[in-house]
Parts: structure tokens; sequence; C-alpha cells
């Protein structure tokens, strides 16, 4: 049996400091990335469309190409909660740390596949982004949602699109 792999996450401001640090299992090494388990074992955070709580199970999926990463939640009892994606410069992946600079815009999708665009405002107002900084992130944002619509991994537990 091989011993897990603990990873450190670090995900930085946009000014490149470090805002919060974490540790999460390596799942798995992808060509373009890492996929990890971690567990939410902070308190209670109430976000009005979801709450994380102590105990929920995240699987998070960093890249080294893509301006994103995403988070699969699911609560203790194995509830799916839904997904959250950060919209973020692609990942520095090391040997046992991950850093990523966050762009402030999120994306939550829920488990019916609603989606709700975050911190529109904050991106708007952020002194420290160039325009070509701007602008892959809005195409990040774009990816994203396309992914969600065509029930892409990890999307791909949502219901079908009826229409």
């Amino acid at each position: 049996m091989t011993p897990m792999t603990h990873m450190r996450v670090q995900k930085l401001t946009t000014r490149g400091e470090v805002a919060i640090t974490y540790e999460g299992v390596l799942a798995e090494r992808l060509a373009d990335g890492v996929r990890l388990e971690a567990r939410w074992e902070r308190p209670a955070l109430a976000l009005g469309y979801t709450t994380f709580e102590t105990g929920d199970r995240f699987t998070e999926w960093y890249f080294t190409d893509r301006w994103y990463n995403i988070f699969e939640i699911h609560a203790a009892d194995g509830a799916l909660k839904g997904w959250y994606c950060n919209v973020a410069e692609p990942a520095i992946i090391g040997e046992d740390v991950i850093a990523c600079r966050d762009l402030l815009l999120d994306l939550w999708v829920a488990p019916d596949g609603q989606m709700l665009t975050l911190d529109e405002d904050e991106f708007a107002a952020e002194s420290t982004l160039d325009a070509a900084t701007r602008a892959a992130a809005r195409a990040a944002l774009g990816e994203l949602r396309a992914l969600v619509a065509r029930r892409v991994p990890p999307f791909d537990a949502l219901p079908p699109l009826t229409g």
C-alpha cells in the first residue's frame, strides 16, 4: 500500500501574498495538474447559496494550463452540495505544495445545474489586475460555464439539460 502524499495548498491574493494555507491528500497527478482530497476543518461558513460545514469533503482540481480550479463539495454524509470554481492563474504545482493566485471571480454550480457568478464587484474594483489578466479571467469564467453546460467532468453528475 502506498503512503498518502499530503500537499499544502496556498491560496494567494491578487498581490501574490499567501491568504489561506491548508492541507489535502494527493489523489491523482494529471498531465496538466493534480486532483486532491481535502476536508473543511474550519467552523461553518454560511455563504447564502450554501454552507461549508466542518467535515465537508472537497475534491479539488488544480491545473497548470487553465485559469481556474474546481472544488466538488460533498457533505459529511456524502450528499453533493455543488461545485465551487475559483477563477485563478494557472497553478504552480510542486512535489508537496500548490500555489495559486486567486483572481476574485468565482462560479458556484448547484447540484441542479443552476450557476451563480460571485464577486464581480470585487473583481471590477481590484486595482492590481492588468487588462490581459482581466481578459484571461473573463475567458476562464466563460470556459467554466461551457463545461457545466456540456456536463463535462466533473460536472457530469449534473442532471441532463432539458430543453
